[in-house]
């Protein structure tokens, strides 16, 4: 983690966060990012990532601060997008629930090789996917357990638009994200983990 992410980060978290849509949903939508900065803090000298999975869990930060900013449903530029491709909804969620395969996708890779977890590589992908649709599934849970509690804050961190299919959609594009990131960066993902000094 480098000082110019830290910048970014922060730079964007204070953008965020100043008058959001929603202040409850701005909280719900936006601690995901909180959590995961403490956490490499925490571990920034024990366990430091590599370049491109630091690169990423900026970018997923930088997705969540938006929706939480705007809520999902209400993101200016997929408003437009929903205009010009006559999309029947604001599908900057989709976008979100793409980064939630993707980018825990080569978290979990790293941590997953790193710790030696997986013997060989054949288990390696599987298990990945396998732990991208489960945190999906817990995300798609505490949304439900969100929407219990709080009714008033419901509709804007569900973010359904009034589509029946939501919850599979959602579930359906984060494994297809974590496909996608293993296809395309498992290869130079491994060169950036051959880069790392052994611990």
């Amino acid at each position: 983690m480098t000082p110019a992410w830290l910048a970014v980060y922060l730079l964007v978290l204070g953008w965020s966060a100043y008058h959001p849509a929603d202040g409850l949903t701005w909280l719900l939508e936006v601690f995901p990012a909180l959590a995961g900065l403490a956490v490499m803090l925490w571990t920034r000298r024990s366990f430091p990532l590599t370049p491109l999975v630091y690169l990423l869990v900026l970018v997923h930060c930088i997705i969540l601060m938006v929706g939480g900013h705007y809520t999902y449903a209400e993101v200016p530029l997929f408003d437009w997008l929903a205009e010009v491709f006559d999309w029947r909804r604001n599908n900057y969620d989709k976008l979100g629930h793409v980064a939630q395969g993707f980018i825990p996708a080569l978290v979990a890779r790293e941590i997953l090789l790193r710790k030696a977890v997986v013997a060989g590589r054949g288990w390696l992908n599987f298990l990945v996917v396998c732990f991208c649709l489960a945190l999906s599934a817990c995300y798609e849970l505490l949304e439900w357990w969100v929407a219990l509690l709080s009714e008033a804050a419901a509709d804007a961190f569900l973010g359904t638009q009034g589509y029946a299919w939501d919850t599979q959609s959602d579930m359906g594009w984060a494994l297809f994200g974590a496909v996608l990131s293993l296809l395309l960066l498992g290869r130079y993902h491994d060169r950036q983990l051959a880069r790392l000094p052994r611990q």
